[in-house]
């Protein structure tokens, strides 16, 4: 049995490979430790491999399969950091539901994956832990927030993993790493257990080799939960009955506005291949206007920053987590000059910005500019998005402007990486279910990638058009050697 090559399949064809007997659930595992072993210290995608992987009853959909989880989602009896010095040391006493779920359902936690600190980043270079790297190109970022993941899941360490998404955090690593990135319905998949960054737009998704995977995944996670009040009680149906109905037929909408400006060269050369390749196997693009989607961007930067603002409150040194200690021998401090401190050793600079930015637009006199406004822009734009659904089925944008900068290439600017979420925030805002596919790589060798949106609890339709793309441009069959041809 070759780690390489159980390293290069899918979680369905890993569940076939078990079920013929080729290979058990505990050699599929060691098959993964090792190519962690020999991957992961160039990658930094990890950032706790586990000395005993955590190992299910066998019998779920997913027995025997291997996985990680993102930094800020709860596995009980382990560090749950977020990547923030200000968390260090601090051991979960639960498990979020997701973690819960994926056990019940047979799979198997390795360990726990790299993120921008509080998933405030979209390069995973804010992690107290240090950056990762994209397993294409070395010297590019993977995304983020949920960059570890992604380039776990790129680089075969894991069959899937997950991440969280607030503004495109699972979808825009996706990109990045050639891989499959799904956020589900706000209210699909619980957030119990997932650390708060901005509670209105948090979800959590997988991160997977194709599309199949991530209904298979996807199906695992979904369902109410009566411990987060904001999961539907609504059945979740069979999405892997759905995603092979093809291209014919789909109606997917494309906001042209919206791509015809501050698009990089390639990728919209990309997309608009992608969208004719669907056209000429039966689907029927249709124009759609989404006039308030130039505005998601700041619209988002406002919401989520107060938000962030409130539910970072709580990590003030006194309730768990890094406490400061008295400076210049003193024996004790002030209540205020001891949470000043706390928090000033224990979070890096995106947190405290967006702490900042948060704190401002929430001040009472800025509150009705800012906040209310964007509050208002906000259902303005879920409006436009239901009545884009009432001509199509899907709504299809790039992922991302551009492919995966360099490393240290934004840092310094942060508009600049403010501005990359432009199409992926519009689904946290409104809640609708969104994926990113990828689709073929630049000539320098990094990957692209389509990005659609569909109605409320449509994930079947959403993974049968993403299902559609991967026929039409069969990045899934050319992964692997794409990648070695890149590195």
């Amino acid at each position: 049995m070759s780690g390489t090559h159980l390293s290069r399949r899918s979680v369905e064809q890993l569940l076939q490979g078990m079920d013929r007997g080729e290979f058990s659930g505990a050699e599929l595992t060691e098959a993964c430790v090792a190519r962690v072993r020999e991957a992961d210290a160039a990658l930094q995608a990890f950032v706790e491999v586990f000395d005993e992987p955590v190992a299910a009853s066998s019998g779920g959909r997913l027995s025997g399969i291997p996985y990680a989880t993102k930094a800020n989602i709860a596995v009980v009896g382990r560090e749950l950091t977020c990547c923030s010095r200000i968390l260090k040391g601090y051991v979960s006493p639960f498990d979020a539901t997701v973690t819960a779920r994926l056990r019940e359902a047979g799979a198997t936690l390795l360990g726990v994956t790299n993120m921008d600190e509080f998933a405030m980043g979209s390069s995973t270079e804010n992690s107290h832990g240090g950056p990762s790297r994209n397993p294409w190109h070395a010297d590019a970022v993977p995304g983020g927030s949920s960059g570890g993941s992604a380039a776990a899941v790129a680089a075969g360490m894991v069959p899937f993993a997950l991440g969280s998404d607030t503004g495109g955090s699972v979808r825009q690593p996706a990109a990045f790493c050639g891989v499959v990135g799904l956020k589900p319905t706000y209210g699909r998949v619980s957030r119990f257990g997932l650390v708060a960054f901005a509670s209105s737009l948090d979800q959590v998704g997988p991160l997977t080799r194709n599309v199949r995977d991530a209904a298979l995944v996807y199906s695992a996670l979904a369902g109410h939960d009566p411990r987060d009040a904001t999961t539907m009680d609504r059945p979740v149906g069979d999405v892997l009955a759905e995603i092979e109905g093809g291209p014919a037929g789909l109606r997917v909408g494309i906001p042209r506005a919206l791509v015809s400006e501050g698009v990089d060269a390639d990728v919209r050369a990309d997309f608009e291949a992608t969208c004719e390749q669907l056209r000429k196997a039966g689907a029927q693009l249709v124009d759609v206007d989404l006039p308030a989607a130039k505005a998601a961007v700041a619209t988002y930067y406002v919401l989520c920053t107060a938000e962030a603002s409130s539910n970072l409150a709580r990590y003030d040194g006194i309730r768990y987590g890094h406490r400061a200690q008295a400076q210049d021998g003193a024996q004790e401090q002030s209540l205020v000059d001891m949470t000043c401190a706390t928090r000033t050793e224990g979070f890096g600079a995106e947190v405290k910005r967006r702490i900042v930015l948060g704190t401002f637009v929430l001040s009472a006199e800025y509150a009705e500019a800012y906040y209310n406004k964007a509050s208002q822009v906000r259902t303005l734009l879920r409006r436009e998005f239901d009545a884009a659904f009432e001509t199509c089925d899907v709504i299809a944008t790039p992922t991302s402007p551009t492919p995966a900068f360099l490393r240290g290439e934004k840092a310094a600017d942060p508009l600049a990486m403010y501005l990359g979420d432009v199409y992926t925030v519009s689904a946290n805002l409104t809640g609708l279910p969104a994926l990113s596919v990828p689709t073929a790589c630049n000539e320098a060798g990094l990957p692209l990638a389509i990005h659609l949106t569909a109605p409320a609890m449509q994930e079947g339709i959403l993974l049968r058009a993403g299902r559609a793309v991967e026929h039409v441009r069969g990045f899934d069959e050319d992964r692997w050697t794409l990648m070695e041809k890149s590195s």
